[in-house]
């Protein structure tokens, strides 16, 4: 690490910092590593990479690297890996977020940022995209939530959850610690959620307008459109228009879901009873009992809960298909 960061000046402006998530996607990041490095070698991207070794630490690295004078990092890992470089972004006090250059290559298990911008999941094609540079400025989403009895602030670069979501997401990560692997895991810990879950009640506000007061099942605030590994929980987000999108689902049960699953992944969520969509720049949640958080996978504190727009706030490389649809 500090080779990587000592050695950078003067050039450092002109390579990228990669940080390496070695744990995402059950290993592949450490696995596969070196064949992302030699794809980025054939390509003549130059860079200095880095393995996280702890949670936070690719904040850490971020704030770092920028202050060393790097201005474009790779993320090779999943949404939380992402999610920690965003927020070193927004801690360094170097530069402003959006004047550096931010890409993934995906290793994680939900890559659910990458199927906003059109990110092939296939190394060398996403090799390729950084490559070709075609970049995009992106809204980030502020939430202030309690933890520890004292207000926090994180940023989101993609879609965060409270209720249902966030109560799968401490499951999903417990069982994780347990050392259970496996692609069906997000899954298996959806199923067993379902019969435990108990439903708080609930008060949103947005825009300071009061939108919903009643029991809640789940709730998904965001910029983008896909979370828990696919699923397009925010169908009619867009990524740069100064908006947060917020899907509210009611109370229901688990055949509603089960015989109109499609209806989760195509877009078409709305078409499903008790969900319903709401727009705005500023919502405010609050719940009794408290309900959890999860940020772009990331379970962190509970409610009340204050969400934010950044508008056009990080700019990202994407693919050139985005930017011609």
């Amino acid at each position: 690490m500090n080779n990587a960061l000592n050695n950078a000046a003067p050039a450092a402006a002109d390579r990228w910092f990669v940080i390496v998530n070695p744990i995402a996607g059950m290993g592949r990041g450490l696995q596969d590593f070196p064949q992302i490095s030699k794809l980025l070698r054939d390509n003549d991207i130059h860079c200095e990479s880095v393995f996280t070794e702890h949670k936070n630490h690719a904040v850490e690295l971020t704030v770092k690297a920028v202050t060393a004078g790097f201005r474009k990092i790779v993320v090779i890992g999943g949404d939380g890996t992402l999610h920690e470089v965003v927020n070193g972004l927004f801690i360094q006090q170097e530069v402003r977020p959006h004047e550096v250059l931010l890409a993934v290559i995906p290793v994680g298990t939900g890559n659910d940022w990458i199927r906003m911008f059109g990110i092939p999941r296939r190394y060398s094609e996403a090799v390729r995209a950084l490559k070709e540079g075609y970049s995009f400025l992106q809204d980030v989403g502020e939430v202030t939530y309690e933890e520890s009895q004292y207000r926090q602030k994180r940023y989101m670069a993609n879609v965060a959850g409270t209720g249902f979501d966030a109560f799968v997401v401490k499951r999903f990560n417990h069982l994780k610690t347990k050392g259970w692997r496996g692609r069906w895991l997000y899954g298996f810990s959806v199923v067993r959620s379902y019969f435990t879950y108990k439903t708080p009640g609930v008060k949103v506000y947005v825009d300071g307008e009061v939108v919903y007061n009643d029991l809640l099942f789940s709730m998904s605030v965001g910029v983008g459109k896909y979370n828990g590994g696919g699923i397009q929980q925010l169908p009619a987000a867009v990524v740069d228009d100064g908006l947060l999108d917020m899907t509210i689902i009611r109370p229901i049960h688990w055949w509603h879901i089960i015989f109109r699953l499609k209806k989760m992944f195509n877009g078409q969520i709305y078409e499903i009873g008790h969900i319903s969509h709401v727009q705005g720049s500023r919502i405010k949640i609050t719940s009794s009992p408290d309900s959890l958080l999860e940020v772009d996978g990331e379970l962190l504190g509970a409610t009340p809960l204050e969400f934010g727009i950044l508008h056009r706030a990080v700019r990202v490389v994407v693919s050139k298909k985005f930017l011609e649809d």
